[in-house]
């Protein structure tokens, strides 16, 4: 990607894979260059570099702090890839982040926007690629395994909770940490490609759903739930109800429905071009749920 990167123009930097991306970076001695929305938030992120502002949809605003980028990831949802890619220089390389979401049998705003995005993005043939990442885990204040642990906390009994999932959490997922995003992120930038490409990423093998909620549950020191088998339809008719009873989170019916397809993909290209050895559920959880360390 135009030689090994020494700065990086990070778009999305306030999100939690755009912290953790510069943080990585400056780890290296590699210089981000945060682009944010909103200044105040990555304020509150606590890294020490200037931020440039701009919002996506403000194409004059979005060439100004891309005006000297050379290498730009994305963290920003793929719907803005159009807006990215007409304000970055011409020879600059990209890393857009996408979602597996775009292989889903029932397609919402998200699953259009990514497909949208990589539709552009390979049709600009500009040198780069989208990662394609299934559910990540282990992001501070990320709301899916943390999220699912707050929810088996709450649910009765408390030694045993009984969990109702769709056919019994059959459907298959495969999780990826946190940490390997960032290192596909990072070893997408050290790679030169020849115009644009696509790629999934996910951890090292697929499981049964019922199977990652017995994980999460192991991990964060909870009982081990009893998986009841419940129709698809009677659980997304009940979803609305969660919103009325504070002592459980919203589930939302769209989240139910995804749970009866699987999520499972081959990562071999992954090893292959990227390079990288997912982590393991099991360490990846036990990387989530351990006490905080402060940073330095």
């Amino acid at each position: 990607m135009n030689g090994r990167a020494t700065r990086v123009h990070v778009i999305g930097a306030s999100g939690r894979s755009g912290r953790e991306l510069c943080r990585s970076l400056l780890a290296d001695g590699i210089e981000p260059v945060p682009v944010v929305r909103a200044r105040a938030r990555w304020d509150a992120a606590g890294i020490a570099r200037p931020a440039r502002i701009a919002d996506l949809l403000d194409p004059i605003a979005l060439r100004a702090a891309l005006a000297d980028a050379t290498h730009i990831v994305s963290c920003a949802h793929a719907r803005h890839v159009p807006a990215i890619l007409a304000a970055a220089p011409p020879d600059a390389a990209f890393v857009f982040l996408g979602s597996t979401r775009k292989f889903t049998r029932w397609p919402d705003a998200h699953a259009d926007g990514v497909l949208a995005g990589e539709r552009a993005f390979l049709a600009s043939g500009r040198a780069g690629i989208m990662l394609h990442p299934t559910m990540i885990y282990g992001a501070a204040g990320e709301d899916n395994v943390q999220r699912l642990a707050a929810l088996l906390a709450r649910l009765p009994p408390r030694r045993a909770p009984l969990v109702p999932l769709p056919e019994g959490g059959r459907a298959l997922v495969q999780p990826i940490a946190q940490d390997d995003v960032i290192r596909a992120i990072r070893a997408a930038l050290d790679r030169a490609w020849d115009g644009p490409a696509g790629l999934t990423i996910a951890g090292p093998e697929p499981l049964a759903y019922a199977d990652f909620v017995r994980a999460v549950a192991a991990a964060a020191g909870l009982p081990a739930p009893r998986i009841l088998g419940v129709p698809a339809g009677p659980l997304r008719a009940l979803a609305p109800l969660t919103r009325l009873l504070p002592f459980l989170p919203t589930i939302r019916h769209a989240e139910l429905r995804r749970l009866s397809e699987d999520k499972a993909f081959d990562i071999a290209p992954m090893r292959r071009l990227l390079g990288i050895a997912p982590i393991p559920l099991a360490e990846g959880l036990a990387r989530t749920f351990a006490p905080p360390h402060p940073r330095r």
